[in-house]
Protein backbone atom coordinates (compact mmCIF):
# COMPACT_ATOMS: atom_id res chain seq x y z
CA UNK A 1 0.00 0.00 0.00
CA UNK A 2 1.13 3.83 -0.37
CA UNK A 3 1.82 5.84 2.40
CA UNK A 4 -1.78 7.84 2.97
CA UNK A 5 -2.50 11.40 2.99
CA UNK A 6 -5.46 11.54 5.71
CA UNK A 7 -9.10 11.40 4.13
CA UNK A 8 -10.44 14.81 4.93
CA UNK A 9 -13.02 15.03 2.63
CA UNK A 10 -16.64 13.64 2.88
CA UNK A 11 -19.56 12.82 -0.25
CA UNK A 12 -22.75 14.68 0.89
CA UNK A 13 -24.90 11.51 -0.42
CA UNK A 14 -25.77 8.11 0.93
CA UNK A 15 -23.43 5.61 1.37
CA UNK A 16 -23.80 2.10 0.39
CA UNK A 17 -20.45 -0.12 1.25
CA UNK A 18 -20.55 -3.54 -0.58
CA UNK A 19 -16.78 -4.49 -0.28
CA UNK A 20 -15.89 -5.91 -3.88
CA UNK A 21 -19.58 -5.62 -5.07
CA UNK A 22 -22.02 -2.82 -7.18
CA UNK A 23 -25.56 -2.43 -6.70
CA UNK A 24 -27.81 0.10 -8.94
CA UNK A 25 -29.71 3.11 -6.87
CA UNK A 26 -32.67 3.89 -8.13
CA UNK A 27 -33.73 7.78 -7.33
CA UNK A 28 -37.79 7.71 -7.77
CA UNK A 29 -38.33 10.96 -9.22
CA UNK A 30 -35.86 10.57 -12.52
CA UNK A 31 -34.92 7.75 -14.83
CA UNK A 32 -31.11 7.49 -13.62
CA UNK A 33 -29.95 4.76 -11.69
CA UNK A 34 -27.02 5.09 -9.52
CA UNK A 35 -24.64 2.33 -9.38
CA UNK A 36 -21.62 2.33 -6.63
CA UNK A 37 -18.39 -0.16 -6.82
CA UNK A 38 -16.69 -0.30 -3.43
CA UNK A 39 -13.51 -2.16 -2.52
CA UNK A 40 -10.26 -2.14 -1.32
CA UNK A 41 -6.56 -0.95 -3.08
CA UNK A 42 -2.92 -0.04 -1.52
CA UNK A 43 -3.72 -2.07 1.53
CA UNK A 44 -6.68 -0.27 3.80
CA UNK A 45 -7.72 2.36 1.39
CA UNK A 46 -11.34 2.20 1.08
CA UNK A 47 -12.47 2.97 -2.48
CA UNK A 48 -16.24 4.09 -3.81
CA UNK A 49 -17.01 4.73 -7.51
CA UNK A 50 -20.33 5.98 -7.87
CA UNK A 51 -21.51 6.37 -11.35
CA UNK A 52 -24.89 7.38 -12.94
CA UNK A 53 -27.04 6.85 -16.20
CA UNK A 54 -30.42 5.60 -17.85
CA UNK A 55 -31.42 2.07 -16.28
CA UNK A 56 -30.15 0.37 -19.64
CA UNK A 57 -26.78 1.72 -19.55
CA UNK A 58 -26.01 0.98 -15.95
CA UNK A 59 -27.33 -2.38 -15.60
CA UNK A 60 -25.15 -3.45 -19.06
CA UNK A 61 -22.00 -2.00 -17.17
CA UNK A 62 -19.67 -4.88 -15.11
CA UNK A 63 -16.91 -2.53 -13.91
CA UNK A 64 -16.21 -4.29 -10.82
CA UNK A 65 -13.44 -6.17 -11.59
CA UNK A 66 -11.94 -4.15 -14.33
CA UNK A 67 -11.87 -1.06 -11.56
CA UNK A 68 -10.17 -3.75 -9.04
CA UNK A 69 -7.60 -4.67 -11.78
CA UNK A 70 -6.42 -1.26 -12.73
CA UNK A 71 -5.44 -0.44 -9.29
CA UNK A 72 -3.71 -3.51 -8.65
CA UNK A 73 -1.89 -2.87 -11.80
CA UNK A 74 -1.15 0.59 -9.99
CA UNK A 75 0.15 -0.17 -7.30
CA UNK A 76 2.00 -3.22 -8.44
CA UNK A 77 4.02 0.20 -10.07
CA UNK A 78 4.03 2.77 -7.22
CA UNK A 79 4.20 1.10 -3.90
CA UNK A 80 6.51 1.38 -1.87
CA UNK A 81 5.47 -1.13 0.75
CA UNK A 82 5.61 -4.16 -2.21
CA UNK A 83 8.81 -4.86 -2.69
CA UNK A 84 8.61 -6.24 -5.65
CA UNK A 85 6.81 -3.17 -7.53
CA UNK A 86 8.35 -1.59 -10.08
CA UNK A 87 9.51 1.53 -8.08
CA UNK A 88 10.53 -0.47 -5.22
CA UNK A 89 12.99 -2.54 -7.80
CA UNK A 90 13.86 1.09 -8.69
CA UNK A 91 14.44 2.00 -5.20
CA UNK A 92 16.34 -0.95 -4.50
CA UNK A 93 18.67 -0.63 -7.82
CA UNK A 94 22.12 0.98 -6.99
CA UNK A 95 23.76 1.52 -10.36
CA UNK A 96 23.38 4.21 -12.78
CA UNK A 97 22.19 3.05 -16.14
CA UNK A 98 18.51 4.56 -16.82
CA UNK A 99 15.89 1.81 -16.47
CA UNK A 100 13.00 1.85 -18.50
CA UNK A 101 9.63 2.31 -16.91
CA UNK A 102 5.74 2.05 -17.69
CA UNK A 103 4.29 4.22 -19.20
CA UNK A 104 2.14 5.35 -16.29
CA UNK A 105 5.06 5.09 -13.56
CA UNK A 106 6.95 7.88 -16.11
CA UNK A 107 3.44 9.87 -15.94
CA UNK A 108 3.25 10.19 -12.32
CA UNK A 109 7.29 10.76 -12.09
CA UNK A 110 7.06 13.72 -14.80
CA UNK A 111 4.27 15.12 -13.08
CA UNK A 112 6.13 14.68 -9.71
CA UNK A 113 9.52 16.36 -10.93
CA UNK A 114 7.31 19.57 -12.86
CA UNK A 115 5.36 20.03 -9.64
CA UNK A 116 8.95 19.98 -7.67
CA UNK A 117 9.84 22.58 -10.11
CA UNK A 118 6.59 24.74 -9.08
CA UNK A 119 6.84 24.48 -5.85
CA UNK A 120 10.37 25.61 -5.41
CA UNK A 121 11.04 21.86 -4.08
CA UNK A 122 8.18 22.20 -1.50
CA UNK A 123 7.07 18.83 -3.02
CA UNK A 124 9.74 16.27 -3.35
CA UNK A 125 8.82 12.59 -4.35
CA UNK A 126 12.46 11.55 -3.13
CA UNK A 127 11.74 12.36 0.60
CA UNK A 128 10.94 8.60 1.32
CA UNK A 129 13.95 8.21 3.34
CA UNK A 130 13.13 10.79 5.59
CA UNK A 131 9.45 9.68 5.81
CA UNK A 132 11.05 5.92 6.91
CA UNK A 133 13.29 7.91 9.07
CA UNK A 134 10.58 9.34 10.92
CA UNK A 135 8.65 6.43 11.25
CA UNK A 136 5.73 6.67 8.71
CA UNK A 137 7.27 3.91 5.60
CA UNK A 138 6.95 0.79 5.19
CA UNK A 139 10.08 0.11 7.26
CA UNK A 140 7.87 0.24 10.52
CA UNK A 141 10.55 1.93 12.47
CA UNK A 142 10.25 2.31 15.81
CA UNK A 143 7.99 6.30 16.60
CA UNK A 144 11.26 8.44 18.06
CA UNK A 145 12.89 11.35 16.85
CA UNK A 146 16.09 10.65 14.77
CA UNK A 147 19.20 12.34 15.81
CA UNK A 148 20.15 16.03 14.07
CA UNK A 149 23.27 14.11 12.97
CA UNK A 150 21.17 10.94 11.02
CA UNK A 151 18.73 13.89 9.71
CA UNK A 152 21.30 15.39 8.21
CA UNK A 153 23.46 12.29 6.58
CA UNK A 154 19.55 11.29 5.30
CA UNK A 155 19.49 14.51 3.78
CA UNK A 156 22.16 13.94 1.83
CA UNK A 157 20.89 11.77 -0.56
CA UNK A 158 17.33 13.68 -1.10
CA UNK A 159 16.72 16.02 -4.12
CA UNK A 160 14.64 15.84 -6.97
CA UNK A 161 17.56 16.83 -9.43
CA UNK A 162 19.27 13.31 -8.10
CA UNK A 163 16.74 12.08 -10.52
CA UNK A 164 16.95 12.33 -14.26
CA UNK A 165 13.97 11.22 -16.73
CA UNK A 166 14.02 11.31 -20.30
CA UNK A 167 11.81 9.18 -22.62
CA UNK A 168 10.61 6.87 -20.45
CA UNK A 169 14.23 6.11 -19.16
CA UNK A 170 14.62 6.72 -15.64
CA UNK A 171 18.05 6.82 -13.78
CA UNK A 172 19.66 8.39 -10.68
CA UNK A 173 22.47 9.85 -9.84
CA UNK A 174 23.12 8.64 -5.99
CA UNK A 175 23.04 5.21 -5.31
CA UNK A 176 20.42 5.76 -2.41
CA UNK A 177 17.82 7.83 -3.72
CA UNK A 178 14.32 6.57 -2.96
CA UNK A 179 11.41 7.92 -4.72
CA UNK A 180 7.87 7.64 -2.57
CA UNK A 181 4.78 8.86 -4.81
CA UNK A 182 2.55 8.78 -1.65
CA UNK A 183 2.09 12.34 -2.43
CA UNK A 184 0.49 11.85 -5.44
CA UNK A 185 -0.05 8.33 -6.86
CA UNK A 186 -3.48 7.79 -5.51
CA UNK A 187 -4.54 11.20 -7.31
CA UNK A 188 -3.06 9.63 -10.13
CA UNK A 189 -5.34 6.25 -9.58
CA UNK A 190 -8.42 8.72 -9.64
CA UNK A 191 -7.93 9.76 -12.98
CA UNK A 192 -7.20 6.65 -14.41
CA UNK A 193 -10.50 5.10 -12.84
CA UNK A 194 -12.01 8.37 -14.55
CA UNK A 195 -10.35 7.58 -17.31
CA UNK A 196 -11.69 3.91 -17.65
CA UNK A 197 -15.41 5.23 -16.89
CA UNK A 198 -15.26 7.55 -19.90
CA UNK A 199 -14.52 5.22 -22.41
CA UNK A 200 -17.39 3.31 -21.13
CA UNK A 201 -19.02 6.40 -22.48
CA UNK A 202 -19.80 7.14 -18.45
CA UNK A 203 -19.90 10.98 -17.76
CA UNK A 204 -22.02 11.06 -14.37
CA UNK A 205 -19.60 9.94 -11.73
CA UNK A 206 -17.53 10.22 -8.18
CA UNK A 207 -14.28 8.33 -8.19
CA UNK A 208 -12.97 8.41 -4.12
CA UNK A 209 -10.07 6.42 -3.05
CA UNK A 210 -8.92 6.97 0.35
CA UNK A 211 -10.59 10.90 0.38
CA UNK A 212 -9.16 11.77 -2.94
CA UNK A 213 -11.67 12.11 -5.65
CA UNK A 214 -13.11 13.44 -8.78
CA UNK A 215 -16.06 14.16 -10.16
CA UNK A 216 -18.77 15.11 -13.22
CA UNK A 217 -22.05 15.42 -14.13
CA UNK A 218 -24.63 15.09 -11.69
CA UNK A 219 -26.36 12.48 -9.39
CA UNK A 220 -29.40 10.26 -10.05
CA UNK A 221 -31.47 13.51 -8.89
CA UNK A 222 -29.96 15.69 -11.02
CA UNK A 223 -28.14 17.71 -8.99
CA UNK A 224 -24.80 18.45 -8.86
CA UNK A 225 -21.78 16.64 -6.54
CA UNK A 226 -21.28 18.68 -2.87
CA UNK A 227 -18.19 17.88 -1.54
CA UNK A 228 -17.87 18.41 2.35
CA UNK A 229 -14.25 19.43 3.50
CA UNK A 230 -14.04 18.06 7.35
CA UNK A 231 -13.43 20.08 10.22
CA UNK A 232 -9.60 18.73 11.36
CA UNK A 233 -10.24 17.80 14.54
CA UNK A 234 -8.89 14.37 15.22
CA UNK A 235 -11.73 11.95 16.56
CA UNK A 236 -14.91 13.56 14.50
CA UNK A 237 -16.06 13.69 11.00
CA UNK A 238 -17.83 16.93 11.23
CA UNK A 239 -18.44 19.15 8.09
CA UNK A 240 -16.04 22.51 7.71
CA UNK A 241 -17.38 23.76 4.52
CA UNK A 242 -19.48 22.05 1.81
CA UNK A 243 -18.87 23.04 -1.61
CA UNK A 244 -19.91 22.13 -5.56
CA UNK A 245 -16.64 21.47 -7.64
CA UNK A 246 -18.47 20.95 -10.62
CA UNK A 247 -16.38 18.57 -13.43
CA UNK A 248 -13.01 18.76 -11.89
CA UNK A 249 -11.13 16.76 -8.71
CA UNK A 250 -10.86 17.51 -5.47
CA UNK A 251 -7.68 16.58 -2.70
CA UNK A 252 -6.98 17.23 0.84
CA UNK A 253 -4.08 16.68 3.03
CA UNK A 254 -3.75 17.31 6.47
CA UNK A 255 -1.37 16.73 9.91
CA UNK A 256 -4.20 16.04 12.57
CA UNK A 257 -4.63 11.95 12.10
CA UNK A 258 -1.13 10.95 11.01
CA UNK A 259 1.22 11.30 13.34
CA UNK A 260 3.22 10.29 16.57
CA UNK A 261 4.03 11.79 20.25
CA UNK A 262 7.32 11.71 21.70
CA UNK A 263 8.23 13.41 25.03
CA UNK A 264 4.98 15.04 24.80
CA UNK A 265 5.42 16.63 21.34
CA UNK A 266 3.11 15.90 18.30
CA UNK A 267 5.34 15.18 15.29
CA UNK A 268 3.47 15.16 12.10
CA UNK A 269 3.60 12.55 9.30
CA UNK A 270 4.57 15.54 6.23
CA UNK A 271 8.33 16.25 6.23
CA UNK A 272 9.81 19.32 4.73
CA UNK A 273 12.29 18.33 2.79
CA UNK A 274 14.65 21.47 3.38
CA UNK A 275 14.70 20.81 6.75
CA UNK A 276 14.22 16.85 6.99
CA UNK A 277 11.94 17.71 10.02
CA UNK A 278 8.09 17.07 10.27
CA UNK A 279 6.14 20.06 9.02
CA UNK A 280 5.82 22.64 12.76
CA UNK A 281 3.37 25.63 11.54
CA UNK A 282 -0.45 26.24 12.24
CA UNK A 283 -1.41 25.23 9.01
CA UNK A 284 -3.43 21.83 9.33
CA UNK A 285 -5.63 21.30 6.27
CA UNK A 286 -5.54 22.15 2.33
CA UNK A 287 -7.73 21.13 0.08
CA UNK A 288 -7.03 21.55 -3.61
CA UNK A 289 -9.30 21.49 -6.50
CA UNK A 290 -8.25 20.81 -9.68
CA UNK A 291 -9.64 19.05 -13.12
CA UNK A 292 -6.42 16.40 -12.35
CA UNK A 293 -6.76 14.72 -9.08
CA UNK A 294 -3.26 13.83 -9.72
CA UNK A 295 -1.89 17.63 -9.75
CA UNK A 296 -4.73 18.62 -6.83
CA UNK A 297 -2.96 15.53 -5.05
CA UNK A 298 0.69 16.84 -5.21
CA UNK A 299 -0.05 20.13 -5.05
CA UNK A 300 -2.69 19.45 -1.61
CA UNK A 301 1.06 18.30 0.15
CA UNK A 302 3.46 20.90 -1.44
CA UNK A 303 1.23 24.11 0.23
CA UNK A 304 0.74 21.62 3.40
CA UNK A 305 4.61 21.94 3.62
CA UNK A 306 4.65 25.65 2.58
CA UNK A 307 2.55 26.39 5.93
CA UNK A 308 -0.50 29.45 5.39
CA UNK A 309 1.69 32.41 4.65
CA UNK A 310 3.80 31.01 2.04
CA UNK A 311 0.87 28.38 0.91
CA UNK A 312 -1.30 31.09 -0.07
CA UNK A 313 0.50 33.38 -1.87
CA UNK A 314 1.75 30.64 -4.14
CA UNK A 315 -1.73 29.72 -4.16
CA UNK A 316 -3.00 33.09 -5.22
CA UNK A 317 -0.07 33.54 -7.41
CA UNK A 318 -1.01 29.92 -9.48
CA UNK A 319 -4.74 31.18 -10.02
CA UNK A 320 -5.60 27.96 -8.22
CA UNK A 321 -8.20 27.13 -6.14
CA UNK A 322 -7.35 26.89 -2.74
CA UNK A 323 -8.49 26.61 0.92
CA UNK A 324 -6.17 26.55 3.86
CA UNK A 325 -7.35 25.76 7.56
CA UNK A 326 -4.98 27.04 10.23
CA UNK A 327 -5.20 26.71 14.32
CA UNK A 328 -5.50 29.61 16.33
CA UNK A 329 -6.15 29.97 19.86
CA UNK A 330 -9.75 30.25 19.33
CA UNK A 331 -10.17 27.33 17.17
CA UNK A 332 -9.35 27.57 12.90
CA UNK A 333 -8.76 30.76 10.78
CA UNK A 334 -10.13 30.19 7.12
CA UNK A 335 -8.13 31.27 3.71
CA UNK A 336 -9.65 30.75 0.62
CA UNK A 337 -8.61 31.88 -3.03
CA UNK A 338 -10.78 33.84 -5.34
CA UNK A 339 -10.97 29.96 -7.35
CA UNK A 340 -11.89 28.44 -4.22
CA UNK A 341 -14.56 31.04 -3.38
CA UNK A 342 -16.68 30.33 -6.24
CA UNK A 343 -16.91 26.90 -5.73
CA UNK A 344 -18.69 27.36 -2.09
CA UNK A 345 -22.00 25.93 -1.84
CA UNK A 346 -24.83 28.81 -1.20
Amino acid sequence: MFLSKISNVLIIMSVLFITGCSEPVKDIETDLQELQLTGYTMGPIVYSVKLVGEKHQVEKIQLAEQVDNLLKKINAQMSTYDKNSELSKFNQYRGNDARQISVELNQVLAESIRLAHLTDNTLDVTVGPLVNLWSFGPEKRAEKVPSQELIAATKQHIGIDKLNLDKRLLSKSDANVYVDLSAIAKGFAVDKVAELLEQHDINNYLVDIGGEMRVKGIKANKQAWRIAVEKPISGTRAVQQVIMPGDNAVATSGDYRNYFEDNGIRYSHTIDPDTGWPINHKLVSVTVVHPSSMTADGLATAIEVMGPEKGFKFAKANNLAVYLISKTEDGFAEQATEQFTLLVAK
